[in-house]
């Protein structure tokens, strides 16, 4: 089965009622803000990797942006009315949400967290929604890619679609904030495995896992507009440390991440004088993508800010058919 972004309004299952377990490797797709502007390469990749995976998708076109964490800091409930609103589609489309944006997945995780703990406030929630004939019953699941490719695949089942082997490369791992905090709203005490997911798709591909300071600190990005120096100040230390430790190239599951890291770096570089910027910002499912013998245009790596040539040429001359 395809992997297919249908595009199929959501209004046709408001009247469903939310039933059993969901089918197999399908999943309500919330692609968020980033991957359907700013980096459309994000969306494209997740796209021809979802199809190697055998993960159908039913894209919610109807739903609004997350608030990206900052609505939620001037008016808590409307953004969580925004975001059960979305819950609710996908539970009357009896599917769990998958999104390949961190800060979608911490944002939405922190909304979820809240009203199923609270029912009165779920109630609350439920009255707004109710003017667009919807109701939230609790039972929505909201998944990062990373997480689905390691909790509901098995990373075993996904180095099978894998057709190059990228021993010899080292890459670092950056998760950004919000796939990694606050831990009780992202169940990482029933899904331990989350903490080292990003570092265990790396080394599934071969490639070797590089540890620094960086990889679980904030990319810069929430501050650009009112600090840029000290924005720019964190891409140079991410990058720049990254470097010294021998990678080759950043993979991140977060877009936003991606915009600072790949989109400031030559800005970081010359501000902060760092030798140059030349640490390619890979998207989770670009690394994938690569694995897996994805032609790389296809997966939009000539878009970046920071040339991935020479990244690649190292592939083509380390790595080996599986």
């Amino acid at each position: 089965m395809l992997a297919k972004a249908t595009g199929k309004k959501t209004e046709a299952f408001h009247t469903m009622k939310p039933k059993g377990s969901h089918p197999p490797n399908k999943y309500a797709f919330y692609p968020g803000c980033v991957a359907r502007g700013g980096a459309p390469e994000l969306y494209e990749s997740t796209v021809a990797v979802l199809e190697r995976l055998d993960i159908e998708i039913q894209e919610l076109t109807s739903a609004s942006c997350t608030g990206a964490g900052v609505l939620q800091e001037k008016n808590r409930k409307l953004g969580d009315v925004l975001n059960v609103r979305t819950f609710a589609m996908a539970e009357q489309m009896n599917l769990p949400i998958l999104t390949i944006c961190s800060t979608c997945q911490g944002v939405m995780a922190q909304a979820n967290y809240r009203v199923k703990r609270d029912s009165d406030y779920l109630a609350e929630v439920n009255l707004e929604l109710a003017k667009e004939g919807l109701e939230y019953h609790g039972t929505t699941v909201i998944k990062h890619l990373l997480w689905v490719l390691v909790e509901d695949i098995g990373v075993e089942k996904v180095k099978q679609t894998f057709r190059k082997d990228l021993a010899g490369l080292s890459l670092a791992p950056f998760y950004g904030c919000y796939i990694i905090r606050p831990s009780d709203a992202l169940e990482f005490g029933e899904n331990p495995l989350r903490q080292t997911s990003l570092e265990t798709v790396i080394e599934a591909t071969g490639a070797s896992a590089v540890e620094y300071s960086g990889s679980t600190k904030c990319c810069g990005l929430p501050i650009l507009f009112i600090n840029q120096d000290n924005s720019t100040r964190m891409v140079a230390n991410h990058t720049g440390e990254a470097k010294d430790l021998g990678a080759d190239a950043m993979v991140t599951p977060c877009p936003l991440c991606h915009l600072n890291l790949d989109g400031y770096q030559p800005k970081a570089a010359r501000k902060w004088r760092q030798a140059k910027a030349d640490m390619p910002i890979l998207h989770l499912p670009q690394l994938l993508g690569l694995a897996m013998g994805i032609d790389p245009e296809n997966l939009g790596l000539q878009r970046h800010i920071v040339p991935v040539k020479q990244f690649l040429n190292g592939i083509i001359e380390t790595t080996q058919v599986r």
